[in-house]
């Protein structure tokens, strides 16, 4: 039996933590089903994206980024220049 979400009734908030996880697939042409509120990277490298409210969806790359948290909200982790690795998108 599954535990009761007990946060359920709560309403998200931008530094709540994440409720949802999903293992990204990085794409140079698809947006993240809807748009993360971080990333995790799990093997450090370059991370090419493009956030959430870049007006021409041109992607920025954060060049050696270490394993850990990038607290930008996300849209589209592009597969050209991207060569951190395990890389998964949190979700409210």
């Amino acid at each position: 039996m599954a535990s009761p979400d007990v946060y359920a009734a709560y309403a998200a908030a931008p530094s709540a933590p994440a409720r949802r996880l999903e293992a990204v697939t990085p794409s140079d042409t698809v947006d993240l089903p809807t748009s993360g509120k971080a990333l995790y990277v799990g093997v450090s490298g370059d991370l090419r994206i493009v956030p959430v409210a870049s007006p021409d969806g041109v992607g920025i790359t954060l060049k050696n980024h270490p394993v850990g948290y990038v607290a930008v909200q996300v849209r589209r982790v592009f597969a050209t220049g991207t060569t951190a690795s395990q890389i998964v998108a949190l979700f409210d």
